[in-house]
This record gives C-alpha cells, sequence and structure tokens, in this order.
C-alpha cells in the first residue's frame, strides 16, 4: 500500500497489558522511541486515535458482510450467516480504506497557519503536498526487530531455549565474550517469533546481518510450530509415554490434529492457528477471489457504487473526522417506549 513512511518518536500508550509489556518496551528502546503513558481515565489523552476507531466502524466496518456492532441494536438479523475474513484479510482491507480513504479525505481540523481557510487531507497536511515526498531509510529486515526477545549464552551445541536446541551458521563461537550488557553473564540477544519456534534469528553485532538459526527437532514438524503447541504436546507426550522427547511429542501432536481428535477450544485454537501459518507458507493457489476483490469489500472501500437504497431506507451523511456529536447520545432513546 502506498503511504508516506512515518518514524515516530513518541508512542501515547493507555494502561493494557500489551502496551506497557516488556517486549514493547524493548522493541521501542531499539528503535529509538520513547513511550508516554496516557493518565488513568482521561479519554482526551488520545481522544484522536478514539475518534478514529469511530470514524472506521462509521465508514468501513459496518458496511462489510458479517458486521455484528457495537451492541445488539446495531447489528443485522442474523450476521453469522455471512461471509467473515481472518484477520489478515481484514487488516488489508482496513489498509486499502486508510490509504485511499481515510488519507485523502479533507478534515476541517488540519489547519496549515498560512492558509486557514484552506481544508487538508491528512496526506496533504503530513508533507506530501507541503515539502514532498521524504525519503526515509528502509530496513528490508526491519520485521526482526519486533519479535520478543531471548537473552541467552552460546554453548558448545548451540543456543537452548525453552529445552529447544538452535543451531546454524553466523553463530559466534562458544569462547567469543558477549558485546551486550544484557540481563545475564555473557548474554546474546536471540529474537523468538512464538508462532513458530522452528527457528530463531541472530544479528551478527559485527556486519548488523541477520541469521537463521534451526530447531533440530525442525525437520520432524515440517511447518510452522506455535510455542503453546510444543508444551501441549510435552505434555500429552508425558502423560503417554515413559521416556518422551520433543520429535515424538510433535509427531503424536500432528498425528492427534491430523485426526480430528482435539477436544477443548484451547486445543483448536492452536490447531487453527498453526494450519494458518502453513497456508501461509506453501499451500497452491486455488483460484478462489481475495477478500479485497469481493463486490461488499469494494463497495465499502468506494471502488464500486452502492446499490440503490429506498429514500426511508437511506442513512444519515457521514459526518466526517471531526463532528461534535456525542456518542453516548447515540442510543439515548431506544427503550423511551419501554
Amino acid at each position: 500500500m502506498a503511504s508516506p513512511p512515518i518514524v515516530p518518536e513518541t508512542l501515547v500508550v493507555d494502561h493494557g497489558k500489551v502496551y506497557v509489556s516488556d517486549h514493547l518496551s524493548s522493541v521501542c528502546r531499539r528503535m529509538g522511541i520513547s513511550i508516554q503513558p496516557a493518565r488513568l481515565r482521561i479519554g482526551r489523552d488520545k481522544g484522536p486515535i478514539e475518534r478514529f476507531f469511530r470514524t472506521l466502524r462509521e465508514d468501513l466496518l459496518q458496511a462489510l458482510p458479517g458486521y455484528k456492532g457495537p451492541d445488539i441494536h446495531s447489528r443485522g438479523e442474523a450476521p453469522e450467516g455471512e461471509a467473515f475474513f481472518f484477520l489478515d484479510e481484514l487488516e488489508g482491507i482496513i489498509r486499502e480504506w486508510t490509504a485511499t480513504g481515510y488519507h485523502c479525505r479533507p478534515h476541517s481540523s488540519l489547519v496549515d497557519p498560512g492558509l486557514p481557510g484552506l481544508r487538508m487531507s491528512p496526506a496533504q497536511m503530513f508533507g506530501m503536498a507541503r515539502a514532498g515526498y521524504i525519503e526515509t531509510p528502509r530496513d528490508p529486515d526491519l520485521a526482526f526487530e519486533f519479535l520478543p526477545t531471548q537473552w541467552r549464552t552460546i554453548q558448545h551445541y548451540g543456543v537452548e531455549i525453552g529445552r529447544r536446541r538452535y543451531r546454524g551458521p553466523g553463530l559466534p563461537d562458544p569462547g567469543i565474550r558477549s558485546p551486550y550488557d544484557g540481563p545475564g553473564k555473557n548474554g546474546w540477544p536471540f529474537q523468538v517469533d512464538p508462532d513458530d519456534i522452528t527457528r530463531i534469528y541472530f544479528r551478527d553485532p559485527a556486519t548488523r546481518t541477520w541469521h537463521t538459526l534451526t530447531w533440530e527437532h525442525a525437520p520432524e514438524a515440517r511447518m510452522p510450530l506455535s510455542e503453546d503447541a510444543l508444551v501441549f504436546a510435552r505434555k500429552l507426550a508425558a502423560a503417554k509415554y515413559r521416556y518422551p522427547d520433543d520429535r515424538l511429542a510433535v509427531a503424536d501432536l500432528l498425528e492427534r490434529w491430523n485426526l480430528g481428535l482435539g477436544t477443548t477450544l484451547a486445543e483448536r485454537r492452536m490447531a487453527l492457528r498453526l494450519s494458518r501459518e502453513q497456508a501461509a507458507i506453501d499451500l497452491p493457489d486455488t483460484g478462489e477471489p481475495e477478500a479485497a476483490s469481493l463486490p461488499s469489500v469494494r463497495r465499502a472501500l468506494g471502488h464500486e457504487p452502492s446499490p440503490a437504497v429506498p429514500e426511508r431506507l437511506a442513512p444519515a451523511a457521514e459526518m466526517g473526522d471531526d463532528d461534535e456529536s456525542n456518542v453516548d447520545d447515540f442510543y439515548a432513546d431506544a427503550l423511551e417506549d419501554v
């Protein structure tokens, strides 16, 4: 999606666990980004993003098939029977709407002090029209920086994380002292993807080159394997065998899921995540249309005209991202006749 690259200096976050986690703090520290927590129960500290969520819901989400609404008064008769989207598909739809719609629509609150009467879009205000395109360095390996970091020492057999041993090219010799001031003595940072523990990633501090280290039992898995799935497999193998190992545990788990023997909701969720990771790698193209090509999605993104709607059913005009209406009064008279 073509959009101006942004190098943030500060993140304003609320107090949710994911926003104050060590993972986010370490990523921002490596990227040189400061974190500014919002005050408790002070919504205006992050008012623009909250207002953006409302615009996203009213302009896009409620026009998609299967939308359930914020409460029971806003949903259709049977939304479960309509189409649904996987998270990656929904993310692609939202990104396209943001780039082609939201960023290109004038907002009355975006004002240039030199031209106070000119209404500007976010793309224009950001600098595309005022100062031209600002080129920022692009790192093709930037995604590795956002993975959780595990600090480990290097042994003669490689690296051990969660009772899993990894090895591969680019790993320093065990006798080399770490240049990092990590939480442990002579520790090295390794980036770990919780959804695929068959490999980890290491960056050479001298050349700044990323290297992939492979789990010793990765060939037996034959596909991505999540960390919680391995923990569950070890638990099943411990109850079944006297001397289980990871190779046997993974084989039994994959056979169990292949036969459809998953019983709990958590186990079915792990199997679904595993299948989604596998589908993203090597499933063949079936020729099915992508989510963004569905007629309903194209209408929501403004690529196709909407079907004619009777006048008595036509929705009210969108007030934009700068209206001052009170959301709390939206359903104030919903139970007036009760």
